[in-house]
């Protein structure tokens, strides 16, 4: 059986109407989902609401949810801020950062 972590989630970021909403794992993806939502009718947010709660109760993968969460905000208009922390750095060497 899959187990989440944490970290599976990396942070994302939702700007809409000057509110900031931090998403660090699957349980505040759901409520955000569920309880914050700008507009609850779209194709994209009903996908994400699935995958969301599969991966909490490990049917689905975090990397799925977190997905079809980014895809439903840009849906409803909001901004979408994945935290440059949580981003790997592709063909960066000790010899660039000098």
């Amino acid at each position: 059986m899959f187990r989440y972590k944490s970290r599976d989630f990396p942070t994302v970021l939702l700007v809409s109407n000057g509110i900031t909403i931090k998403i660090r794992t699957l349980v505040d993806a759901a409520e955000a989902l569920l309880t914050r939502w700008p507009d609850d009718d779209g194709e994209d947010y009903v996908v994400a609401v699935r995958c969301c709660l599969d991966a909490i109760t490990g049917v689905g993968h975090a990397d799925i949810a977190r997905r079809t969460l980014m895809k439903a905000a840009e849906e409803a208009g909001m901004r979408v801020i994945a935290l440059a922390s949580d981003i790997e750095t592709i063909g960066t060497s000790d010899k660039d950062a000098a």
